[in-house]
């Protein structure tokens, strides 16, 4: 592609995106904060999800120091069911460092963005470009794709030749004068036109310009990864009852789930029946003896990587006070309480099923 070529892109694309954005609520601010939030919020979940965790969040915490000072607890009680709760720790630790050294503000440059927890080179980019203007692009997997079939790559996206030819394209394509807008045009065009598996060329203001549409390529391209079955675990928790309390645990700091409450137990291991490794993990994790009952329920769940059972039990606690030998600490809760906790999306299963029994 050539210089003029470039521009055309350019001038087409804005003027697309000027009558077909996104009603986004995080588009009609230019609160720095608010725009952080949106796309650290953005980086793993579906825009439909993100829009009433965003307004929430935001009303919750409606300013930097806002959220630095609210507990862990809270802010993950703000996240719970979106997942990918590192997300939500990072925010909270960077809210931490921005209010005792930058003043409470985010910063405009790339390497101070770039300090701090959960920002990387798109968050970076993003931030920079529609909250401060600045022209620096912002490169998601949306703009990759869009991108690879402008240019017809046919090569898999990770491969850095391809990373690096994309990257000095949106350099060459983005404007000085509408960085942010341009990003988000890119974006915009990646999720509702330039799909994964469907692209709508008919809607396409680049069809006429895109290699890939003229010879025919646009659903090969960019090349699907075979990807290999998904292993699966089992996970045992115990539902250990006392005085109308319920044991929980807290999830370690780092770590899948991490600052999440759980109720004991842990990840089967291999020998050992459903019983036997509840038992053993109860003693690992807290250091009490439990006496294994009847199967409440088994709860279905996929992460990313991998297919978990979460089978739990109801649980009668022998001998030990419980110490936190292998979690971040534990608790005694009312069942009514329970729900006033930050769980994950099976726990809050086995939870609604307490309730019902109560």
């Amino acid at each position: 592609m050539t210089g003029p070529d470039l521009r055309n892109i350019t001038h087409r694309l804005l003027a697309w995106y000027d009558k077909n954005r996104r009603d986004l609520p995080w588009r009609k601010t230019r609160d720095p904060y608010a725009i952080w939030v949106s796309e650290i919020m953005l980086q793993q979940t579906q825009v439909d999800t993100v829009i009433p965790y965003f307004r929430r969040f935001v009303k919750r915490f409606p300013t930097i120091g806002s959220l630095a000072r609210a507990s862990r607890d809270d802010v993950l009680k703000a996240w719970e069911n979106m997942g990918y709760y590192a997300r939500a720790r990072h925010l909270h630790e960077a809210a931490g460092h921005l209010v005792q050294d930058h003043g409470g503000k985010l910063p405009a440059t790339s390497e101070g963005l770039l300090s701090l927890p959960g920002i990387g080179a798109y968050t970076a980019g993003a931030i920079l470009s529609i909250a401060f203007e600045k022209p620096v692009p912002a490169i998601d997997g949306n703009v990759r794709r869009v991108l690879s079939r402008l240019m017809a790559l046919r090569k898999p996206l990770r491969e850095p030749s391809i990373q690096r030819k994309i990257e000095k394209t949106v350099q060459a394509l983005l404007p000085a004068d509408r960085p942010g807008q341009f990003n988000q045009a890119m974006m915009d065009l990646g999720a509702t036109v330039c799909l994964p598996r469907k692209p709508a060329c008919g809607r396409c203001p680049l069809s006429g310009t895109c290699l890939a549409r003229i010879r025919g390529l646009q659903t090969d391209i960019p090349p699907v990864p075979i990807r290999a079955a998904l292993p699966h675990r089992d996970v045992t928790a115990g539902i250990i009852r006392k005085n109308g309390r319920v044991l929980v645990v807290r999830r370690p700091e780092k770590g899948l789930l991490g600052g999440l409450w759980k109720f004991p137990g842990g990840t089967l291991q291999d020998g050992l029946s459903l019983q036997q490794g509840l038992r053993q993990s109860v003693l690992g994790g807290l250091g009490i003896e439990v006496a294994v009952g009847r199967k409440l329920l088994a709860v279905e769940h996929s992460f990313t990587h991998f297919l978990v059972t979460l089978h739990a039990y109801s649980c009668g606690h022998l001998k030990g006070r419980p110490k936190a030998l292998d979690c971040a600490g534990w608790s005694w809760v009312p069942v009514d309480r329970l729900k006033s906790l930050a769980f994950s999306k099976a726990d809050r299963v086995i939870i609604r099923s307490l309730f019902e029994a109560k």
